[in-house]
C-alpha cells in the first residue's frame, strides 16, 4: 500500500467520480454562521461533496475574506455561492425550485439525520454557531435533522454536522 499523489491521485479521484454519479442534487444554506473559519471549512465540505450551490444569509460573512480564503482553499472561485440577506427568502425560493429544505438542528420533532426520508433535490440548513437556526427559518423549513451525540457534548461543531449529513446524503444507504 502506497499513498497516492500526483497524476495517480487526480486518475484515482476521477475513476472514483465517474463510478459513483450523485443520487441528489445538493445545496447547503448558512443561516448567520458567524465565524469566518466555519465558512471556509463549508466551502471546501461543499466542493468536496459536490454540493450545487451555497446560499450564505444574514451575518454570514462572504468571500472574498482571507479566513475563509485560507481555510476553504479558495473553493469560492470555483464552487457556486449566492448572499441572500434574508435565509426566509433564500428558503422560500429554494422550495419554489423544488428542494425539501431540512434544517440540521435540535429540534422538538427533528429526526436523526439516518432515519430521515430525503427526496431527491435538498438543501440543508445549518445555522449560527451559538443559536442555531432560527424560529423564523425553521418556520419555512419542511423538516429538521439532526446528529444523534454519545458522549457529554450536545452538538457538533457547524462545518461537522453539515459534513455528516451531507456525506450520508450523497451516499446513504444502498436503497436510497
Amino acid at each position: 500500500m502506497r499513498p497516492l499523489n500526483g497524476v495517480d491521485l487526480k486518475r484515482f479521484v476521477r475513476d472514483y467520480r465517474r463510478a459513483n454519479k450523485p443520487r441528489r442534487d445538493l445545496v447547503a444554506v448558512l443561516q448567520s454562521v458567524e465565524y469566518p473559519a466555519n465558512v471556509g471549512s463549508i466551502f471546501r465540505l461543499a466542493d468536496g461533496v459536490g454540493v450545487s450551490e451555497l446560499v450564505l444569509t444574514g451575518i454570514t460573512p462572504t468571500p472574498p475574506n482571507a479566513t475563509i480564503d485560507k481555510v476553504g482553499r479558495f473553493k469560492s472561485l470555483r464552487l457556486p455561492w449566492r448572499y441572500e440577506a434574508d435565509p426566509v427568502v433564500a428558503v422560500e425560493g429554494l422550495k419554489a425550485g423544488g428542494y425539501q429544505v431540512v434544517a440540521v438542528e435540535l429540534t422538538d420533532d427533528a429526526a436523526p439525520y439516518h432515519q430521515f426520508e430525503y427526496g431527491p433535490k435538498v438543501a440543508l440548513v445549518v445555522g449560527h454557531e451559538d443559536h442555531g437556526v432560527t424560529r423564523a427559518t425553521l418556520a419555512v423549513c419542511d423538516a429538521a435533522v439532526f446528529v444523534p451525540m454519545y458522549g457529554k457534548g450536545l452538538s457538533l461543531n457547524v462545518h461537522v454536522a453539515l459534513a455528516v449529513v451531507l456525506y450520508h446524503l450523497r451516499h446513504g444507504s444502498p436503497s436510497d
